[in-house]
């Protein structure tokens, strides 16, 4: 989870995705589905701002992004885990 100062929210989320959760805390590859539900934001927020930076880069007249530098940055950047179910 994220240091730092948290909020309690209410979200609602397809049964499937609730039991991915649980599923995670169950197996221990989650403290918790707050935690889990983080860490899947985070990655959706690093995985947004790493694609910004490459349309960017392509707009200043750098090398145009393929898929292949696509998944080359995910991978060094760390967000290429998969995507919770």
């Amino acid at each position: 989870m994220i240091d730092g100062m948290t909020q309690k929210i209410a979200v609602s989320l397809p049964d499937e995705q609730v039991a991915a959760a649980r599923a995670a805390v169950a197996e221990g590859r989650a403290p918790s589905v707050s935690a889990y539900v983080s860490e899947a934001l985070a990655r959706r927020s690093a995985e947004e701002e790493l694609l910004q930076l490459l349309d960017e880069d392509e707009a200043r007249g750098g090398t145009a992004t393929t898929e292949e530098h696509r998944a080359w940055a995910r991978r060094a950047l760390g967000v290429d885990a998969p995507s919770p179910e």
